[in-house]
């Protein structure tokens, strides 16, 4: 298994090149992001971001003060900004509360501990967790999102029917825990999600296809 993630991933790189992920000029900024882009497109979280930039509040205490006006206006390109206001700010007063509003200190204090706690933040799912702990903290999670378990699957690593836990728990099980790694393949595999194994897959074109030799692919 580790043997054909690592040749997935270099294939992958080899065709994409290098992802860059996540686009954010600090910690907080990039957790905020990952709130901010659930059920919406990225373009429209980034247009929040930007507006959030730009008054001012991309840090943990500045947002958790800010007015519910303010802190609406800035966010309702990514939609249901009410909502959105009240994860970020329960975000932020965890951050505060536990870390002092530090990424450092949650760079250091034990994983399992950390992800417990920011699952138990209201509105704070598995992915937008391993999201913030990956791409803003540094911790070696993968993210396993939709785009990844359906490239898993249909290379038959994965069952049909592979929740999210058991996805992430796979993959960080035959890779080496290494932030690195899992941030470039997960952005690798989001990008051939979108080029190739789409809903009607094009596999003939696809960088992965090698790997699907004498193994037909799941649709």
């Amino acid at each position: 298994m580790r043997a054909r993630l690592l040749r997935m991933y270099r294939d992958l790189l080899h065709r994409f090149g290098p992802q860059g992920w996540w686009p954010g000029r600090g910690p907080f900024e990039i957790a905020t992001g990952a709130i901010l882009t659930q059920h919406t497109a990225w373009s429209q979280a980034a247009r929040a971001v930007a507006a959030l930039r730009a008054r001012r509040l991309l840090e943990p205490r500045a947002l958790a003060e800010a007015t519910d006006p303010t802190l609406h206006d800035a966010i309702r390109p990514a939609g249901t900004y009410r909502l959105k206001a009240r994860r970020l700010r329960d975000f932020s007063a965890w951050l505060l509360e536990r870390f002092d509003g530090r990424f450092e200190r949650m760079r250091r204090a034990p994983l399992d501990g950390v992800r417990r706690e920011l699952l138990a933040v209201p509105g704070l799912g598995p992915e937008t967790v391993d999201a913030i702990l990956l791409y803003a903290a540094g911790r070696p999670v993968f993210v396993a999102d939709a785009y990844a378990r359906r490239v898993l699957s249909r290379h038959r690593l994965l069952t049909p029917r592979a929740d999210y836990e058991t996805a992430r728990e796979f993959v960080e099980a035959h890779l080496p825990s290494d932030p690195a790694l899992f941030n470039e393949l997960h952005a690798l595999l989001v990008a051939v999600g979108k080029a190739y194994c789409r809903s009607i897959p094009l596999c003939v074109e696809c960088p992965l296809r090698r790997d699907l030799a004498g193994r037909p692919p799941r649709v």
